[in-house]
């Protein structure tokens, strides 16, 4: 699938890996779960299964679901309407734990997203598939891999990435046939994003499919004849 392409330089894949290294910021219509803990998380650690008889009964207190709202808050127990549009995790769950460390002592907050995702559709192993992003900063064949992988029908060359509002998006064309492609490849999914991988078109094979049920009753018919002529 990949090919050496002399264009292709170290300095072209790191400015691709530098561009694909950054997080994911919260917008507007994210859903986040949030987990509270005291005493600077140290319940989340259990070495001796202490706390394994009261842990789900602890789960369902302690995570929620929260969708951050059309003026970039999201509301919390307790500390009430949080602006969280256009923060990192890490810098969202700072200001959760400083809100929180007025009703608990030393919090520790794991904040994380619940909806973040990607559709891959045409020539790949499994079909069409939604693809959870579970981690930050995906690249393209990490993605591909999760959805099983390209298959023999597949045009590597002929990758299209479609982001945005799909009334007017935008669409990237990535090369995976050549090395040079891995530059693209590098590009971070974003949620949201449409994968498209076009498969190569067999005409003759395609048009025997059709013709197949077309086929195989008159050849039905003819065997039904014979029969009836050597009754």
């Amino acid at each position: 699938m990949f090919k050496l392409d002399d264009n292709f330089t170290e300095q072209d894949l790191s400015i691709a890996v530098s561009q694909a290294e950054r997080n994911y910021v919260i917008q507007i219509d994210d859903v986040l779960s949030l987990e509270v803990f005291t005493n600077d998380g140290e319940r989340i650690v259990d070495p001796n299964s202490e706390l394994q008889q009261n842990r789900q009964g602890l789960q369902n207190r302690l995570q929620f679901n929260y969708l951050v709202k059309t003026d970039g808050t999201a509301k919390f127990p307790i500390i009430g309407q949080i602006k969280l549009d256009s923060l990192t995790l890490d810098q969202a769950e700072l200001i959760l734990q400083e809100k929180y460390n007025e009703f608990y002592k030393q919090s520790f907050v794991k904040l994380q997203f619940n909806n973040k995702r990607v559709i891959v559709l045409g020539a790949t192993t499994n079909g069409g598939q939604i693809i959870p992003l579970i981690n930050e900063n995906v690249s393209l064949v990490e993605v591909l891999a999760l959805a099983g992988g390209l298959d023999m029908g597949s045009k590597t060359q002929n990758i299209k990435v479609i982001r945005g509002n799909l009334a007017n998006p935008e669409i990237y064309q990535i090369n995976l046939s050549t090395i040079a492609g891995m530059k693209q490849s590098m590009l971070a999914i974003e949620p949201g994003d449409v994968i498209y991988i076009e498969p190569w078109r067999r005409p003759f094979f395609e048009a025997t499919k059709d013709i197949a049920p077309i086929l195989s009753l008159i050849s039905s018919s003819l065997a039904l004849v014979l029969v009836l002529q050597n009754l």
